[in-house]
């Protein structure tokens, strides 16, 4: 499977740090992704041997196609309807930090942490998410 790099972010070198407007863009590439369920939206997100990490449910996919293959799994209760608000809680060089609220029709509220690691291609290569449900 071939992806395209996200030209917004330059290549590392050792004072890199990832733009937020880099950030920003992987975010809404991300939020597209999750509305088309497409399997090349999901894959250009992340390098071919990525981790995708959420707790404290179970979820550990090692790799794109495990990454992919996972979330597609997942349409049938986000297709309900959803809504995310978001935004950049911190930028280390390569790692960002988002925290949100995701509102899912089919689940109720749930408080969100990211944390995504970039290499220079534009794509995560670590991904994990706390998703707290709110009482």
């Amino acid at each position: 499977m071939t992806t395209q790099a996200d030209p917004t972010i330059p290549l590392s070198d050792a004072t890199a740090s990832v733009p937020p407007e880099a950030v920003t863009a992987w975010v809404e590439r991300y939020l597209q992704a999750w509305r088309s369920n497409s399997v090349e939206d999901i894959a250009a997100l992340f390098t071919e041997d990525a981790q995708y990490h959420e707790s404290p449910y179970s979820t550990e996919w090692i790799g794109r196609d495990e990454i992919v293959a996972g979330w597609r799994g997942r349409w049938a209760w986000q297709a309900g309807g959803w809504d995310f608000e978001w935004s950049v809680a911190s930028i280390n060089g390569m790692t960002a930090v988002i925290t949100g609220i995701g509102h899912y029709v089919e689940l109720g509220d749930f408080d969100n942490s990211w944390t995504i690691s970039f290499t220079d291609s534009g794509r995560s290569d670590h991904f994990e998410m706390v998703n707290t449900e709110r009482a």
